[in-house]
């Protein structure tokens, strides 16, 4: 059996101006982390047997690690679609901050935002996840299904409104 995979289902080219930024930044500063790295393989490599020696092996992994992000973000970035027109009217489109209220009563906040800036932490939800294309153009009071392989939940859209962006 060999370890090929099917290629992963692309990804929707949206990010606000704040996550583009952040990805620039990541971008930048990666190829500074890179520099360092480099100074300290060249280190590790003047020190004779490569085959046993831990700092070497390291750091030719970590150098192929920033080297995978490097060529990702260098890919990405030139595709990406940068929303920065807020919608008029009170829809659910990317971007939104989403309250909804499910079964139990229970109260949750969601912002849409493009798969590159996904946050548990902050409840900041790919548009290419189920709920928040089930949330997709609809208003308050809305009543949405949400069908994931484990569950179907019910929720209900408590408000909806939009960030400024800077």
């Amino acid at each position: 059996m060999g370890r090929w995979r099917p290629p992963a289902p692309s990804s929707s080219p949206y990010i606000t101006p704040a996550g583009f930024a952040a990805l620039q930044k990541e971008l930048n500063d990666i190829w500074l982390r890179r520099r360092d790295v480099v100074k300290a393989l060249a280190a590790a490599a003047a020190e004779g047997d490569r085959s046993e020696n831990a700092e070497y092996i390291y750091r030719k992994k970590e150098l192929g690690g920033l080297d995978r992000r490097i060529r990702y973000l260098q890919k990405r970035l030139p595709i990406l679609n940068v929303v920065r027109d807020l919608p008029d009217g009170d829809a659910v489109y990317f971007g939104a901050i989403v309250e909804v209220r499910d079964d139990d009563d229970d109260i949750y906040t969601y912002r849409i935002v493009g798969p590159d800036e996904t946050d548990a932490k902050i409840s900041a939800i790919s548009i290419d996840s189920p709920l928040a294309k089930a949330l997709l153009a609809k208003r308050v009071d809305d009543e949405i299904v949400v069908k994931t392989e484990e569950k179907t939940t019910t929720m209900r859209i408590v408000s909806i409104r939009y960030k400024q962006q800077q």
